[in-house]
């Protein structure tokens, strides 16, 4: 998890130009996703209230990069294989946070290869079915009440 902090942190870096990444070990991982989201808006925090199944929420987010229509999530992975984030509900989130948004893509850097993992709306399953089953997860778990007192926004 450390790793992905720190590989996000310097791509963030090198698209800000505050710090020179040319002689660490991921140099070129950093290149390649800082050459994809450069220019972008970094971090940018999302919100919106829904009802699902009749219980009030509210979604939040926040996106690694928003650029022309597009979110990208910084992701750094020792071993990759294609369709690992499939399952994900974190493309699902944010698309429903970023409703401009045509397709969310997953920038995954082992430190010296880029993978491309892209979802687009139209093969997104709405993020409601996966708020659906944690909340029927919740009720048969018996963790509804405490779950519900201990996730309050602010």
């Amino acid at each position: 998890m450390q790793d992905g902090i720190d590989f996000e942190d310097l791509v963030t870096a090198k698209c800000a130009s505050t710090s020179s990444t040319d002689k660490h070990k991921w140099a070129a991982g950093v290149e390649q996703v800082a050459q994809v989201v450069q220019g972008g808006a970094m971090q940018v925090p999302l919100s919106c209230r829904r009802q699902v199944s009749g219980v009030p929420l509210l979604l939040y987010g926040r996106l690694d990069v928003l650029k022309a229509g597009e979110i990208y999530d910084i992701k750094f992975s020792h071993r990759y294989r294609s369709g690992k984030y499939l399952d994900s509900p974190q493309h699902p989130m944010y698309l429903a946070l970023c409703p401009e948004a045509a397709g969310f893509t997953y920038l995954v850097s082992d430190g010296h290869d880029l993978y491309q993992e892209r979802y687009t709306r139209q093969d997104t399953p709405p993020i409601e079915e996966t708020i659906v089953d944690f909340l029927h997860y919740l009720d048969h778990s018996q963790l509804s009440e405490i779950y519900f007192k201990n996730w309050r926004a602010r």
